[in-house]
């Protein structure tokens, strides 16, 4: 009873595996990417403007259905923007009046989307849609704060760090996008997409461990143009 039934799940197992599709591919991804900044009003962080970046990812989509698919890969994506915060000149007793300071970040990360794709039937000869959403974790590998990789305290020359010392060690994203497929041969397809990628962990490791500023949060958005091959 036993080994008929081993047989059996080794069977369903197999035949799983052999109904099941991956397919691979890359796409290059510019972006616009901006950051929410929010703090109390003694120090009133704030998003000044945001950067445009450049991409690229892994594509790796495991099918389980002829309309579903579990889509992940490797991605490398640039994040950051122009924040500005209230600055209490050290030099004179803390007043309602001081300076706004603007901080430029630079963060490239590497990242591994983990995230559900629904197809729809061919809309259009060898045309479908896709819609995608789920989320990532992505790692900074690169940090320049105004452009630099270290950064000078602009009320105390004394004081300097390193760049990558100011963001947090892990990001983790809600992904939501969709785009459409073009069948381009046998085993070819074009695809063309836009996605939003919406930073839920707040990165800052500078301002309140370094400066003693209270209940700063600084998070990531990118939106970005998908463009890509499956092979």
């Amino acid at each position: 009873m036993k080994t008929s039934f081993l047989a059996l799940s080794v069977v369903l197992a197999s035949a799983t595996a052999a109904s099941a599709q991956v397919e691979i591919g890359v796409k290059i991804s510019p972006s616009v990417a901006f950051l929410r900044a929010e703090s109390p009003s003694s120090t009133d962080f704030a998003n000044e403007s945001s950067k445009v970046s450049f991409g690229g990812a892994l594509i790796v989509d495991y099918f389980f259905g002829e309309n579903y698919a579990f889509g992940t890969g490797l991605a490398l994506t640039g994040k950051g923007g122009t924040i500005s915060y209230f600055e209490q000149d050290p030099r004179v007793p803390p007043r309602p009046s001081g300076n706004r300071v603007n901080q430029k970040i630079a963060t490239q990360y590497i990242e591994l989307p983990l995230t559900l794709k629904l197809f729809t039937n061919e809309l259009a000869p060898a045309t479908r849609l896709y819609f995608q959403l789920g989320g990532s974790l992505a790692a900074p590998i690169a940090t320049r704060i105004n452009g630099e990789k270290f950064y000078k305290d602009p009320y105390d020359n004394n004081n300097e760090t390193k760049a990558s010392e100011h963001v947090f060690a892990l990001d983790a994203n809600a992904l939501l996008g969709a785009g459409v497929e073009y069948q381009l041969g046998r085993s070819t397809k074009l695809l063309a997409g836009l996605s939003y990628h919406r930073g839920l962990i707040n990165l800052d490791h500078y301002f309140e461990k370094t400066r003693g500023f209270s209940d700063v949060t600084i998070k990531n958005n990118v939106f970005a143009l998908d463009l890509g091959m499956k092979f």
